[in-house]
């Protein structure tokens, strides 16, 4: 097993991308927390490891929240021992004009994407560095870490942000042994991606199947969303991958989408 009694935190892993890293993890051998603002539905993902002979636990966090945050971490450390993984996945999306975007909405969404990936980032690379072993540190980007579209323009500068921190990260881990890098999926068809269908229609005055055709998957070569297995799998490549050799990367997984 690729991840045989590794401690792996995911944020927002109680739903969608950040539940499948989890699931694929446990099946690897990892130690999985699930961490996410609702400690009910993430009670619910680790039973559902546990039951398929799985190790995991749940943890409350907002990752906006340095004291949660803090707290989370010591009590992962508490029950495991270190941390060895940690897959910074949680997000949200708002769509609107620039000159029309809240700035509450705004704040809240660089908050969220940044901040969080900030605030674990910090609590957990002194256990990294600590045990000796250093770690994987992977942060959940975006298509958008690399192109812009109209109405995102939070979501984009966040997911821009992204790759500086990971490059940073990765810099100042190397001689540690921690590994930093950058998942860039397309769309995924998640309940996030749901809710952006109807938002987008009403705002672009087009169909909801038009969204999906002309504006999501468009550049696409065949048309496909890219699934949250797609991304699970390459959450297990970094998460497993045991060198400095890949770090500070970001891996653009979007059936074509955007190549670089």
């Amino acid at each position: 097993m690729k991840l045989q009694d590794k401690v792996c935190i995911v944020t927002g892993a109680a739903s969608g991308i950040g539940k499948e890293i989890a699931l694929t993890y446990a099946r690897e051998g990892g130690k999985v927390v699930i961490a996410d603002l609702n400690k009910d539905a993430a009670q619910a993902v680790v039973d559902e490891i546990t039951k398929a002979g799985g190790i995991a636990m749940a943890v409350a966090m907002d990752v906006t929240s340095e004291d949660e945050v803090n707290a989370a971490v010591t009590a992962v450390v508490t029950a495991y021992g270190g941390i060895d993984v940690l897959v910074s996945n949680a997000g949200i999306q708002i769509v609107h004009p620039v000159e029309d975007f809240p700035f509450a909405d705004w704040k809240k969404m660089l908050a969220i994407h940044l901040d969080g990936a900030f605030l674990t980032t910090k609590a957990c690379v002194p256990h990294m560095q600590a045990s000796g072993k250093g770690g994987s540190i992977i942060y959940m980007g975006s298509v958008h870490s690399k192109e812009a579209s109209v109405l995102k323009s939070a979501y984009v500068t966040a997911k821009h942000g992204l790759i500086g921190l990971c490059k940073t990260v990765s810099k100042e881990g190397g001689k540690y042994g921690i590994r930093a890098n950058v998942i860039c999926p397309g769309f995924v068809r998640t309940p996030l991606v749901e809710k952006q269908i109807p938002e987008q229609a009403k705002a672009l005055g087009i169909s909801e199947d038009d969204v999906i055709k002309k504006v999501m998957l468009k550049e696409t070569v065949d048309g496909e969303f890219t699934t949250v297995q797609d991304v699970a799998d390459v959450a297990l490549l970094f998460a497993s991958f045991n060198s400095n050799a890949l770090t500070g990367q970001s891996l653009v997984v979007s059936h074509g989408w955007f190549m670089q």
